[in-house]
């Protein structure tokens, strides 16, 4: 993680705030408005679908974008920046609100509403690694195969307010239609999977795998654990690191930050190395 430079808090603000963001927790995003206001020149949106939010973007001009959302308002806004190549020109700052925080707390970004405000005004740009697939999605934090399961209160939040249900099938559509996202289905067992790490064959498809995860390390190269599917003794996990993974398989799912994706047969992801710009506390 290389830090760049700090920004004066006369910067002018282009404050983007996710619908869910503001049902789920008026009060915090309030707070950050009234903490940005009194320190930058801001200008405030909600956009009510992905072609304003594509479009606010898009004529934000000299003005830095202020995101106001969740882990799934935050992947989609990189994943927009990354399909239209602004990710090198731009900083992204972030204010996590929402139920679902954790790729915000693993990038390092505050998840209360002040001390995150804070540091979109007074923080430091640190560009961090991230992992680009060969269908051009984006993983932040980690990929698990298989993928976990989706939080039960998660879920449950979803069924119990119809307004999140519809934007939230709004605002998918904002994320390419490939790596197709679904329901995770139940994990049967042990898969059987090719993991190549620069070339490398890590573990082959005659070994049964119970689990593989991969994270963007340091150094523009990603950290790759497989651990095989144990016969009495528990087996030792694999490790690896390099700049390329390709996993090959029968129909597998993986989880990629805040959402589940596939099945696919046949996945790369490269690492990009200091692709996201994001404005973090300093230190």
């Amino acid at each position: 993680m290389a830090e760049v430079a700090t920004f004066a808090t006369s910067d002018h603000l282009l404050v983007v705030i996710d619908p869910v963001a503001l049902q789920t927790d008026g009060e915090s995003v309030r707070i950050a408005k009234d903490v940005l206001s009194a320190g930058a020149g801001v200008k405030v949106c909600m956009p009510e679908g992905p072609e304003e939010f594509a479009r606010v973007l898009a004529r934000r001009g000299s003005r830095r974008p202020v995101l106001v959302g969740d882990d799934r308002a935050l992947m989609r806004t990189v994943a927009l920046l990354h399909r239209q190549r602004e990710l090198a020109g731009c900083v992204l700052s972030v204010v996590p609100v929402g139920a679902a925080l954790s790729v915000a707390r693993s990038l390092g970004l505050p998840t209360g509403a002040v001390a995150a405000a804070r540091a979109v005004l007074d923080g430091v740009e640190r560009r961090l690694d991230m992992l680009v697939d060969d269908s051009d999605g984006v993983v932040l934090g980690a990929l698990r195969i298989p993928p976990v399961p989706v939080p039960v209160a998660a879920t449950e939040e979803a069924h119990g307010r119809p307004w999140l249900r519809t934007y939230q099938s709004l605002v998918r559509t904002l994320v390419p239609a490939r790596p197709a996202r679904e329901p995770v289905p139940p994990v049967a067992g042990p898969s059987r999977l090719r993991v190549e790490v620069d070339g490398v064959t890590l573990v082959d498809l005659d070994q049964p795998v119970e689990a593989v995860s991969v994270t963007p390390g340091e150094s523009g190269l990603a950290e790759v654990e497989v651990r095989p599917a144990s016969v009495g003794a528990e087996a030792s996990p694999l490790r690896a690191s390099g700049k390329t993974v390709t996993v090959v398989g029968a129909d597998f799912r993986y989880r990629a930050d805040a959402g589940v994706c596939g099945p696919v047969r046949r996945r790369t992801w490269t690492v990009r190395e200091g692709a996201l710009g994001l404005m973090l506390p300093g230190r």
